[in-house]
C-alpha cells in the first residue's frame, strides 16, 4: 500500500475528530463575529442616463457608466455626508463620531455604492443597527443624488432617477453569520486534517528510523 493511500486512510479514520474541530471553528468564528453589532441593510437603485445626441448606444452606455462611477466615489466624501445629514430626513447624527478621521471611516463602512458594469445603474446600500435608520440613510443618499448629482459631474443633460425603492433586509445583513460559520467550519476542518496528516507523517518517519 502506497504512503499516500495510508495518509488518506488515516485522515478518513479520524473524520469524527476533524468534524468536531470544524464545528468548534464555526462556533469560534461566529462568536468573534458577534463582537461587532448586528446591522440591517437597505438597498435602492438609481439609473443615470445622458442625452448625447446622435451617438451609438455603446458610447452612450459607457458615458452613463462613467458618470455613475464618479457619483459612486463622491458618495464617500465628507461633503456628501454633510449634505445627507442636512437633507431633512430623520437621521440619527449621534451614530457618527465627531472626529473627522473616525467619521470618514464610519461613513465608508455605513454606505456602499456600486455600479452595474456596462450601464448607468448605481446601487446604493446602507447599513445600520436600526433597520429604519438604514432605510432613512438610503433615501437621503438617493435624494441628494437625484436632486444634486448633476453638480458633481461635467456631463450635460443628465437624468438621475430612482428605479428601485429601498428594500430592507429582514434579518441582520452584517456580519454574515451563516457565511462566517461556514468559513469557520471549513477552516477548522482543514487545520484538523492537516494536523492529523503531519502527525501521521512524523510517526511514519520515526518508525522508519527505528528500523534502520
Amino acid at each position: 500500500m502506497s504512503k499516500s493511500v495510508v495518509d488518506i486512510s488515516s485522515i478518513l479514520f479520524h473524520w469524527p475528530k476533524i468534524f468536531l474541530f470544524g464545528i468548534l471553528g464555526a462556533v469560534i468564528v461566529t462568536l468573534l463575529s458577534l463582537i461587532n453589532p448586528l446591522e440591517y441593510s437597505s438597498r435602492t437603485q438609481i439609473l443615470i442616463t445622458q442625452e448625447l445626441g446622435p451617438v451609438d448606444s455603446y458610447t452612450a452606455s459607457r458615458s452613463s457608466e462613467r458618470i455613475a462611477e464618479d457619483l459612486a466615489n463622491i458618495v464617500y466624501t465628507s461633503t456628501f455626508f454633510e449634505k445627507v445629514m442636512s437633507s431633512g430626513y430623520n437621521l440619527d447624527a449621534t451614530y457618527f463620531p465627531e472626529d473627522p478621521y473616525k467619521l470618514r471611516k464610519k461613513w465608508g463602512k455605513t454606505i456602499s455604492a456600486t455600479v452595474v458594469r456596462g450601464s448607468g445603474l448605481l446601487s446604493i446600500k446602507a447599513y445600520h443597527s436600526n433597520r429604519d435608520q438604514a432605510e432613512e440613510l438610503t433615501r437621503a443618499v438617493a435624494f441628494i443624488l437625484t436632486t444634486q448629482g448633476w453638480t458633481y459631474t461635467s456631463g450635460g443633460s443628465l437624468r438621475i432617477q430612482i428605479v428601485d425603492e429601498p428594500l430592507n433586509s429582514k434579518y441582520p445583513a452584517r456580519p454574515n453569520l451563516p457565511l462566517n460559520a461556514a468559513s469557520g467550519l471549513v477552516l477548522g476542518s482543514i487545520l484538523s486534517a492537516s494536523y492529523i496528516f503531519l502527525k501521521h507523517q512524523n510517526q511514519s518517519s520515526n518508525h522508519q528510523l527505528v528500523h534502520l
